[in-house]
């Protein structure tokens, strides 16, 4: 059991039949009033965002998110294969619970795969990759505005904006958590 008073980033717990994430937690003492705890978690498995006050003394029970190092292999349909880097087991994952980030990630990578009690709920990619520009507008010397982006196709199928300076064949450095360039690789 954890107390409302505990909570910390990250923290996983079981709120009303869902497994719920700490993002941001902030403990208030108002200077007439009871002290209490206001948080902004997210649902692991919907991906709901919402913000909520506690009472410090409240108490849930811990939630044990698996995160397992796996190998993402191949995709097939709607079906995305895994294989478990230690017993070599491969297990298909639905399109629907990939995420986002999901589309900066190639074959043979390596990703964290998370689950519940057994259940999958999601991948999370590594934070930074490095892929290959493969579809970009040629950029033109003295066509230079303050911090000027164009549209770049990634070898994985992703757009993501770059500067003027990336031409085809170059490799870059993405954050895979917020989809954004990050420099020249």
């Amino acid at each position: 059991m954890i107390s409302a008073g505990d909570f910390r980033n990250g923290v996983t717990f079981e709120m009303d039949g869902n497994v719920v994430q700490v993002i941001e937690f902030q403990h208030v003492k108002p200077g007439k009033g009871a002290a209490f705890v206001r948080t902004k978690f997210k649902n692991v498995i919907t991906g709901a965002v919402v913000e909520r006050s506690f009472n410090p003394t409240d108490k849930y029970p811990t939630a044990f998110v698996e995160r397992k190092d796996m190998q993402y292999l191949y995709a097939e349909d709607n079906l995305y294969y895994f294989m478990d880097m230690e017993s070599y087991e491969q297990i298909p994952i639905d399109k629907s619970k990939l995420g986002d980030s999901f589309a900066f990630v190639k074959e043979n990578m390596e990703v964290k795969v998370l689950s519940y009690k057994g259940n999958v709920f999601g991948v999370e990619p590594p934070f930074f990759v490095e892929l290959e520009v493969t579809e970009t507008d040629p950029g033109f010397k003295g066509d230079t505005a303050t911090n000027a982006t164009k549209p770049a196709v990634l070898e994985t199928g992703a757009e993501i904006k770059v500067p003027l300076f990336i031409n085809q064949g170059d490799m870059v450095r993405i954050d895979t958590r917020t989809g954004e360039y990050m420099e020249r690789a």
